[in-house]
């Protein structure tokens, strides 16, 4: 059985059309399937990943020192690793998915009109969805169960630098579900370069919506060359705001963990903001925590003598620090004035992803809730938290930083559209 869309004499427009027609035809055998059918073929995957864990890994490590070989940062390999603890957890999050609702035939709303029409808003799926992302290998995973429990056929592109990794994971997944009944053409993978991408992405009629997961310079390249829906997922510029009324050991414990916790994703803080009252008592405990966990610190004027002092290692930072999402432990510090100079700053440099706030100032919060425009605003709670997995939906397709649609981490409710079915006993307009 083929894992991936061959290439041929064929051109990219006809390969790309070939696979659009192939998920169509999956997608409308995944709308009938019940939510066991789903279920039992979301376990049968997991399953089936856990006999391949040799495989996948051995595949793994031939991408990761082809990896190293070119000098791909540390950052971008751990991103890249899988171990099999870390195969284990993709497929216990199959499991976790076949646990969850079904969405599909939900009632969103309804009604009964005057005239006796009776009216229901019904979650549908969207269809076929592209899926062009970077580097982590357990995306693959996620995408292909959203995609089954969802009623979705998926053609995912990853990128190269997981190409053998990607190739024995769709392989492993496309025979688990021809043995459940269930089209392997449900999942494909393209292994083209950039034409794929760009085929894709215009493949309307044949592709519903397409996703875009990565850098910045990938997102953009697919929003602006789309003619395909396109939602959004976004950079992790995130920040850590310290108020004045926060909690000097609560403060340190969520800033550390944000940081620290992972550095390489998209939800680790890469920004600390910390207000003038308090730096002087939260700075010094903070900075030898931050230096024992080896991150490098860009610090603003006043963030700087505070290391200083203190013997800190420090670079002082510029424009371009604090704008930076960094996927490695290094972090910019600046001390702000207020809450209204940290909600300035988060507006300036934040990507709409996650910003935290700490403090005991009930009034302090709701102000940075309603203030800063991000898809996820956390009260005294890491950055780390904003995960699918976290936040109940067993995985994620990614992190919505648009405002169409889906906003935040994107679970099922959010792969699925609606429509509206109208039943009545022959009423005709008048």
């Amino acid at each position: 059985m083929s894992t991936t869309i061959e290439h041929s004499p064929a051109d990219t427009a006809a390969r790309i059309e070939a696979a659009g027609r192939a998920g169509r035809a999956a997608a409308k055998r995944l709308a009938v399937l019940t939510r066991a059918d789903k279920d039992a073929a979301l376990g049968a995957l997991a399953d089936a990943l856990l006999a391949a864990t040799d495989r996948i890994v051995a595949a793994n490590d031939t991408d990761l020192q082809r990896g190293r070989e070119s000098g791909m940062a540390e950052g971008l390999q751990d991103r890249l690793r899988l171990t099999p603890e870390r195969v284990a957890a993709i497929a216990d999050a199959l499991r976790q998915l076949a646990a969850l609702p079904d969405p599909v035939g939900d009632v969103v709303r309804g009604s009964t009109l005057a005239n006796g029409l009776q009216l229901r808003q019904v979650r549908v799926p969207m269809g076929v969805v592209g899926m062009i992302y970077e580097s982590r290998p357990n995306v693959t995973v996620d995408a292909a169960g959203l995609g089954l429990k969802s009623g979705n056929a998926m053609i995912l592109r990853g990128g190269s630098a997981a190409a053998e990794t990607n190739r024995v994971i769709v392989d492993v997944l496309r025979k688990a579900l021809v043995e459940q009944g269930i089209p392997a053409d449900a999942v494909q993978l393209l292994d083209g370069g950039h034409e794929d991408v760009d085929a894709l992405i215009t493949a309307r009629g044949l592709v519903d919506l397409v996703i875009p997961r990565g850098s910045d310079r990938l997102i953009q390249a697919v929003v602006q060359g789309a003619t395909v829906p396109v939602i959004e997922t976004g950079v992790g510029n995130c920040h850590v705001y310290i108020d004045a009324a926060a909690d000097p050991q609560r403060a340190v414990a969520i800033a550390l963990n944000s940081k620290t916790h992972r550095p390489s994703v998209c939800n680790a803080a890469e920004s600390l903001l910390v207000h003038r009252d308090v730096a002087d008592a939260v700075l010094p405990a903070l900075y030898d925590a931050l230096t024992a966990a080896h991150v490098e610190l860009h610090t603003d004027e006043r963030a700087s003598a505070l290391a200083e002092s203190g013997g800190t290692p420090y670079t002082p930072a510029t424009d371009e620090d604090f704008a930076t999402e960094y996927l490695d432990l290094q972090l910019s510090v600046a001390v702000v004035d207020d809450l209204d100079a940290a909600i300035a700053h988060i507006d300036r440099y934040g990507s709409g992803h996650t910003e935290v706030i700490v403090t005991e100032d009930r009034g302090a919060a709701r102000r940075f809730v309603a203030e800063v425009d991000a898809a996820v605003v956390a009260v005294n709670a890491s950055s780390r938290f904003t995960d699918g997995g976290e936040f109940g939906f067993g995985a994620e397709i990614g992190i919505s930083t648009q405002k169409l649609h889906a906003r935040g981490p994107m679970g099922l409710q959010e792969l699925t559209s609606t429509k509206w079915i109208v039943e009545g006993d022959g009423q005709i307009r008048r």
